[in-house]
């Protein structure tokens, strides 16, 4: 594999996890779909896992970097598998809209488990980690850099919205309003 490849793949992955923080974030702001606290727990692994691809564009492939992204699939998929195993009892219903006939956090648990398996095929190509294509770090080119600039901006705006909906307490089970920004407005609303 060459740097470029690599640089590709490691921006596309990351484009990836962007795509699904961004898909999320419509929901909740077009759709006004506020997540739950396991959904948002997913949110922040997603954007753990891409902190990982975001180091490899920057400073150039490395096996921590990989392990940061594997990490962060792991305990998402944790997560992801806990509330489908909270969804799965008959009578209990899901939680939130459906994409392709699938309630979010399964698709999340399919994504975390491609993740985990796309970084393990990426490690089997052991050259990728050589020396010769760290020398390389620095340089994500404009692909890579507009990767970075979206994911940066895709992880600041859950950030805000995270902040807006569960202020410095605890979030709500089953979020109806953003309760920080009410409580900031003078807006009361149902507890």
């Amino acid at each position: 594999m060459t740097a470029r490849q690599a640089r590709t793949l490691n921006a596309l992955a990351l484009l990836g996890c962007c795509a699904v923080l961004i898909e999320a974030f419509w929901y909740q702001v077009a759709l006004g779909e506020l997540p739950c606290p396991l959904c948002l727990l997913q949110r922040a692994a997603f954007a753990a896992a891409g902190v990982g691809f975001a180091l490899n564009l920057r400073f150039g492939p490395r096996p921590s970097h990989y392990g940061i992204a594997i990490l962060s699939a792991v305990a998402g998929a944790v997560v992801a598998g806990r509330q489908v195993a909270l969804h799965v009892v008959p009578g209990t219903g899901g939680f939130g809209s459906t994409l392709l006939g699938l309630h979010f956090y399964t698709l999340a648990l399919i994504a975390f488990v491609a993740l985990i398996v796309g970084v393990g095929v990426l490690l089997l190509g052991d050259r990728v980690l050589r020396a010769e294509l760290r020398e390389d770090n620095g340089r994500a080119g404009r692909f890579g850099a507009a990767c970075l600039l979206l994911f940066l901006g895709v992880v600041l705006a859950n950030a805000v919205s995270t902040a807006a909906e569960c202020g410095t307490g605890l979030c709500p089970d089953d979020p109806t309003r953003y309760e920080a920004l009410d409580d900031w407005l003078g807006r009361a609303g149902p507890r």
